[in-house]
């Protein structure tokens, strides 16, 4: 073989990477079987600016042979200078190749090692989160008096920011400002982005504002710290302040401001973002992009989604998953699946927004089917996909299907953790199955991460309509230690809970917490408070409450429409929506529902029908937002209450899509509560039809039977929902005080004071009765003598719960909480109450509040039997005083 210039046993590529003035042109080597070592010590290339080249050139092409053979003929040649420079370049050669125990040889043979020799194994220990080994090893830098430099310093609070060691990156703050390296900026930045990442913004502000210069990582890691804290208004400021500082900012504080702009639901400054982006440019670029996929998928604006989606020239699989999130979270299912049948990749996160989608749309069924999919297409599974397959599982509420899914979670060996403990006891909860509920919750072990299981149990008692059971979880859960690790979710899971049940003492004790604990200022415990305030009946504190938030969003004003809807003020409701359009909020499906249905409560009738249909007509005019069943049903709430009840059930007809029954009961309602008798039995048959196996089928026509003397008829209808497992929840009344809670069935006497209370309960029918009160036996439904019907109406459980709360309240008002809706004959027996004890009688059913004073209610009287008003005043006050006299001694 003819003999050639330098080629020796190197890969092609290194030589190509090679300078021509390398070697001399005339210099040639003869091949032989010899060693790389033996061909480059024949070479003249021992000068050590060509050994770094080479070492840097073996780091870059992963050639680990080349390496060692430098190492060999650096450490055969004792160079008088360079030495530590050429043996710095093998240990960095060394750490690209991943060959840490010979980096760590050369550093230890050293006979002079300098800052940079530590500072690189230290950098990579930083990298591969080896904490005690960047200590031990910069304690054994310090040792030998070498000094750290800049990059040590960066390397030292690198490591603490991977570990989140605040202790030890403060220390190193300290160092740092003894040394004179704090006003470096590299150190600075580091500094900054370990006190926002160990959750100590403040002292990265201190930092970032004791800067003597600043460059564009300085303002972005000040900035991102205020996003982290939530604290949108001044990242915006920071980044006006950064462009007053000659500052531009850069595709990463751009797609920070665009990510605050959408969690902050301030759409006018992400306009101001991307307008920005425009101006330098950077509106195309790919995590900027991104970034504006996001906020216009947060603010519905479908739209401008598509138009940002279309003008990117390059996108990735989060483009297109962005893309996809927006379809699901517009209720676009159908286009949602196009897409995602169309997109040219994907990853687990497209499959989990596919699954969560269907779960979000109430497709629980399509979610299950959807996961088999997933399943057919080897997808990793997450915990996300976990807990969102159990929520499809759970909105399909089929018991078999809850046994399988729970048996593929067991099988397939997925660690149990909160969110999923917390998705199967909400699923069981739901299907009925409390007892597995308990199971699941029973078998936490790390009580430190079981905080969202708690809550979601203590949520599913109230739900469900057991104040008992809520009660006493609360009490247990505020006695363990888990109670102080509660999160801002947990309290106001636990503060709606309150609100729902009516525990108005248990939840100011929940918002001394969350005020104690730092999370007042949290949007969804402050939302909490406000439907806290108002589900307890104490509307005026409700609206003081919002009015003194530093900021809302939607779920705030839906919040407190709903707030106006729970006492039937349909103009005021009127007038917090029309305020909340001034403040360019902008409403969501929910906020049209809430909207169209306080129409039912304004005070005239063909205002109320034009707003109603405006309102309902607007929702994809301005917003995009396509009326779902749920809007559907609240027109026709409000078209029927009205009396329309021919363009309700010409609305009902034409529906883009399937009749829903829940649609028809709204129209029942409304027959009820107008006497249309005829129309009624039509809509029944209706519902019978599409939901035979509905509880609330079965009870619906069980009354129907009792209502008509069919006894047997409805009777044999009550044991086959009983044999097929169908139950209906009882109607239940409680009412709490500074003992607890006390909850009354109907004919209950398991409370320790039953006697009391019927004895009391007795003479105030008595009084009543004087006063015009004439029980009303149409309203029970049971095959018995007439005298027994008293009997039962009589002692109902809301008749039970009030007569407790006049004997033992030591507040002028009763506040009761009644599961179900009030009967017609309680709601007059009440108005009566109100006026022979001279008390203000403040009762919550399921169709909202109900405030008996003076024998007036304040939801207008709206039931079939009408207040007698032909008493005397005077003599219902002068009862009255004797009565409380008599209960009193």
């Amino acid at each position: 073989m003819a003999a050639t210039t330098y080629l020796f046993s190197c890969s092609p590529s290194i030589r190509s990477s090679l300078s021509i003035q390398t070697l001399p042109p005339a210099t040639t080597i003869t091949p032989s079987r010899s060693s790389p070592l033996h061909l480059i010590s024949n070479l003249p290339i021992r000068q050590p600016d060509i050994l770094r080249r080479l070492l840097r050139l073996a780091g870059e092409q992963r050639d680990l042979a080349l390496g060692q053979a430098l190492h060999a003929v650096i450490t055969k040649a004792h160079y008088q200078h360079d030495h530590t420079r050429l043996l710095n370049s093998l240990i960095t050669t060394y750490l690209k190749l991943g060959e840490l125990s010979d980096a760590l040889q050369v550093i230890d043979e050293m006979p002079f090692p300098d800052v940079a020799s530590f500072t690189s194994i230290i950098s990579y220990y930083a990298k591969s989160g080896m904490e005690n080994e960047v200590v031990n090893l910069f304690a054994r830098m310090r040792q030998m008096d070498i000094n750290p430099n800049e990059f040590s310093f960066v390397a030292l609070v690198t490591n603490c920011i991977r570990r989140f060691n605040f202790q030890l990156g403060s220390q190193v703050h300290a160092f740092a400002l003894k040394t004179h390296y704090s006003n470096c900026t590299h150190v600075s930045n580091a500094l900054i982005g370990m006190y926002v990442r160990c959750g100590h913004v403040d002292s990265a502000l201190q930092v970032f504002g004791e800067m003597p210069e600043k460059d564009v990582s300085s303002w972005n890691a000040a900035i991102l710290g205020m996003v982290e804290e939530c604290r949108y208004a001044e990242a915006f400021e920071l980044f006006d302040a950064m462009g007053a500082d000659g500052t531009y900012g850069d595709r990463f504080s751009l797609s920070t401001l665009l990510t605050a702009a959408a969690e902050s639901f301030t759409g006018g400054e992400g306009e101001a973002i991307h307008a920005y982006a425009l101006k330098i440019g950077l509106d195309l670029d790919l995590s900027v992009g991104n970034a504006l996929l996001g906020l216009y998928t947060k603010f519905g604006r479908m739209e401008d989604l598509l138009y940002i989606f279309d003008r990117m020239h390059v996108r990735d699989v989060i483009s297109w998953t962005a893309i996809l999130n927006g379809f699901m979270e517009f209720g676009l299912v159908e286009s949602a699946i196009d897409f995602f049948n169309k997109m040219p990749e994907k990853n687990h996160i497209s499959y989990n927004v596919v699954l969560a989608g269907f779960c979000k749309n109430g497709h629980g069924s399509d979610g299950l089917d959807f996961f088999q999919q997933i399943l057919g297409d080897e997808v990793e599974i997450s915990d996300f996909t976990i807990t969102s397959l159990v929520k499809a599982c759970t909105l399909a509420s089929d018991m078999k299907k809850t046994e399988q899914i729970h048996g593929f979670i067991i099988k397939s060996g997925c660690k149990p953790g909160a969110w999923i403990d917390s998705a199967l006891v909400n699923m069981f909860a739901k299907c009925g199955r409390m007892e597995d509920a308990l199971k699941i919750f029973e078998q936490q072990s790390d009580e430190k991460t079981s905080c969202i299981t708690w809550t979601s149990l203590i949520h599913a008692y109230g739900r469900d309509g057991q104040p008992d059971e809520a009660l006493t979880l609360f009490c247990r859960m505020m006695k363990r230690e888990i109670f102080l690790n509660i999160d801002e979710l947990a309290l106001a899971t636990i503060l709606g809970v309150c609100g729902t049940l009516g525990f108005f003492n248990f939840g100011k004790q929940i918002k001394s917490t969350a005020i104690k604990l730092g999370f007042l200022c949290e949007l969804g415990v402050s939302n909490a408070i406000v439907s806290l305030f108002a589900k307890c009946g104490y509307f005026k504190d409700a609206v003081l409450f919002f009015n003194q938030m530093p900021e809302h969003d939607i779920i705030s004003w839906n919040t407190l429409i709903n707030a106006c809807l729970l006492f039937r003020l349909g103009d005021e409701a009127i007038s917090m929506w029309n305020e909340m359009e001034n403040c360019d909020m902008m409403p969501d499906s929910i906020s049209y529902v809430l909207i169209i249905s306080a129409c039912k409560y304004t005070s005239s009738r063909s205002i109320s029908i034009q707003n109603c249909e405006r309102l309902f007509y607007s929702m994809t005019i301005s917003h995009n937002i396509q009326a779902g069943p749920e809007h559907y049903a609240a027109m026709v709430d409000v078209l029927s209450f009205w009396g329309c009840f021919d363009k309700a059930e010409q609305l009902i007809e034409s529906m883009p899509f399937k009749h829903d029954a829940y649609i028809w009961r709204s129209l029942l309602d409304g027959c009820r509560l107008k006497s249309e008798h005829k129309r009624g039995r039509r809509v029944v048959q209706r519902i019978l039809a599409l939901e035979p196996q509905d509880p609330f089928t079965y009870i619906l026509m069980s009354n129907l039977y009792s209502a008509s003397g069919r006894w047997h008829c409805s009777e044999k209808l009550r044991e086959e929902m009983r044999s097929k497992g169908l139950r209906k929840n009882p109607a239940r009344s409680w009412i709490t005080d500074r003992n607890g809670l006390h909850s009354f069935f109907c004919r209950d006497k398991s409370h320790p004071q039953y006697k009391d209370i019927y004895g009391a309960l007795d003479i105030l029918i008595l009084e009543c009765m004087k006063a015009g009160y004439e029980p009303d036996t149409s309203y029970v439904l049971h095959e018995v003598e007439e005298y027994q019907k008293r009997d039962f109406l009589f002692y109902h459980s809301a008749k039970l719960a009030v007569t407790y709360g006049i004997i033992m309240s030591q507040s002028q008002t009763v506040r009761v909480v009644k599961n179900v809706r009030l009967c017609g004959d309680c709601h007059v027996f009440l108005k009566f109450a109100s006026f022979v004890t001279c008390r203000e009688i403040l009762l919550r059913d399921s169709t909202g509040f109900h405030i008996f004073k003076e024998g007036k209610c304040s939801c207008g009287d709206r039931w079939e039997n009408e207040f007698v008003t032909n008493r005397d005043e005077r003599y219902f006050e002068a009862q009255g005083k004797k009565f409380f006299m008599e209960l009193k001694t």
